[in-house]
């Protein structure tokens, strides 16, 4: 069998893909990847997604620079989920520009924001 035959792929040809800054271990991301983009990943090693609102390819830092390099790939258990170790060029993984998209954190019932900009978004996208 195929290693990319192993994914357990949803109905959409989608499987999860979790990013993690490799040397921190910071969580960064979660996006999507199909079959191509999982391929073209491996291939061209640096991540490359699948745009479900633009339904097209994403190669992550494609209009920042905020390029992720691929240093390892991991299943999970069940093969649901791809879990991306990588070098997040420039630190901000987030279109917010923060260092990862996961920068709220539950207090009181509500959510706050925890983890500071480390450059404006107007600055990163023209």
């Amino acid at each position: 069998m195929n290693w990319i035959d192993e994914i357990e792929w949803d109905a959409d040809g989608l499987v999860p893909a979790i990013a993690q800054d490799a040397a921190s271990g910071v969580v960064l991301m979660l996006a999507w990847m199909s079959r191509e983009s999982l391929a073209l990943t491996l291939a061209e090693g640096r991540a490359i997604y699948w745009s479900r609102s633009r339904q097209r390819l994403w190669r992550k830092g494609e209009e920042s620079g905020h390029v992720q390099w691929i240093r390892e790939i991991r299943l999970d258990c069940d093969a649901d989920v791809v879990l991306l170790r990588v070098e997040q060029v420039a630190g901000i993984a987030c279109h917010t520009g923060r260092q990862s998209c996961f920068f709220r954190r539950l207090e009181n019932g509500e959510w706050v924001t925890v983890d500071p900009l480390v450059r404006e978004p107007k600055e990163i996208y023209k």
